[in-house]
């Protein structure tokens, strides 16, 4: 099972909070949102959801570099939630944009680039999940 998606834009939640894209805060332990953020921001369209995702499991989890690949397996043996969960699109109003090759971008809530993305019809548009039912 995979996380990855390919020419799609994940727009923030309907529910989220704020206007315009936050940082997320860092703290003593990193959050998954500052994680995903580092990885994302710092370095658009080099990785996919699927690598993000296991690689701030992996660094929650303190597992070693030579332990990666086998926990790799056994991360995907179970179903992942994909990015349209982050705390980032829910939370923080960042958007993912998803290139031909599945990687992945952070766009800002509030951008030029973040409208231009979420009117453009060769992208498939999918919304972050909601925090709250309703």
């Amino acid at each position: 099972m995979t996380t990855n998606y390919r020419s799609t834009f994940i727009t923030t939640a309907p529910d989220c909070p704020v206007p315009v894209a936050e940082v997320p805060p860092a703290g003593a332990k990193p959050s998954v949102a500052s994680l995903q953020y580092e990885l994302i921001h710092d370095h658009p369209y080099e990785r996919t959801s699927d690598e993000i995702l296991f690689e701030v499991h992996a660094v929650r989890a303190g597992i070693s570099e030579s332990e990666r690949p086998a926990e790799w397996d056994r991360f995907f043996a179970k179903d992942q939630a994909c990015l349209r969960a982050s705390p980032l699109a829910k939370r923080y109003g960042w958007g993912f944009h998803h290139d031909e090759q599945g990687r992945v971008a952070l766009v800002a809530l509030g951008s030029a680039e973040y409208a231009s993305l979420a009117e453009r019809a060769d992208l498939t548009q999918k919304p972050a999940m909601r925090s709250s039912r309703g």
